[in-house]
């Protein structure tokens, strides 16, 4: 499958602002599973940039911007070729062991509530146990398409009746270490869950480590397994951690977000 992604975020500002800093986890990286056949990052200022890596290995790019700034759009766009995978993760880079992701985080701490509830689905064999759980937690919420609330953890979004694709990731990866399976929450693109009442935003989804098999990846949003529809982009601990946009600005005044997203198979 060919997807075509235009990401567009743009800061406003009620005050100019003295300098921004921005780190972006935007690019996707070739595995086996997808090629990167273009892709570019443009900002409307003059700008810095410095290229890296995180510590989950994540491609990034820290972004420098000397003011006065009244505003600031990011824009990402590109093509990538995805192959079907059954949602197995081949040839991702990997720095860090499975088991470092048994790491509980205060966004992704289960409560007594949720690690009940992924004792009674997700029991029996692992692979089985984790596509009961992403299925039951795909029937459980209504799903949010709005903007997810800042900060929000797994275990506050787990006693609501509705949930973002965001929240239901989080969920999904506390649950999974509840039962001391290793899970990652993935931050990308895909035209998975949009809808005409949904607020554009990068996607969410989660990957658990199966013993002989790899990572996997699962989307409570679909309540299944992510497919070539999909473009793998970061992965962390919690959503915080894989954020595609996280920073700092210094100066007075409020900001105001606004995010325009389209991801689009070719030929649709």
């Amino acid at each position: 499958m060919r997807l075509i992604v235009d990401h567009r975020t743009t800061y406003r500002f009620t005050a100019p602002q003295a300098r921004l800093i921005q780190l972006l986890r935007v690019n996707p990286e070739d595995t086996h599973d997808q090629s990167v056949a273009s892709w570019n990052v443009h900002v409307d200022c003059d700008a810095r940039f410095r290229y890296g890596r995180d510590g989950f290995g994540n491609s990034t790019t820290m972004l420098y911007v000397d003011g006065p700034v009244d505003s600031i759009e990011i824009t990402v766009s590109g093509e990538v070729l995805t192959n079907p995978s059954r949602g197995i993760v081949h040839g991702a880079h990997e720095p860090l062991p499975p088991e470092m992701f048994l790491r509980e985080t205060a966004l992704t701490t289960a409560d007594p509530d949720m690690r009940s509830f992924a004792r009674d689905v997700g029991g029996g064999e692992p692979l089985a146990g984790l596509h009961a759980l992403n299925g039951a937690l795909h029937r459980r919420f209504a799903l949010d398409r709005g903007r997810p609330v800042p900060g929000q953890s797994a275990a506050t979004a787990f006693q609501h009746a509705s949930a973002t694709p965001r929240d239901l990731a989080q969920i999904f990866v506390a649950a999974a270490r509840s039962v001391e399976i290793p899970a990652r929450y993935v931050s990308g693109y895909s035209p998975a869950c949009f809808g005409a009442d949904s607020s554009p935003a990068p996607h969410g989804w989660a990957e658990a480590h199966v013993e002989g098999l790899g990572w996997v990846a699962f989307d409570p949003c679909t309540g299944l397994s992510a497919d070539e529809a999909y473009v793998r982009v970061a992965v962390a601990l919690d959503s915080a951690g894989a954020a595609p946009v996280a920073g700092s600005r210094l100066g007075e005044g409020e900001e105001e977000l606004d995010v325009d997203l389209h991801v689009d198979r070719a030929g649709q």
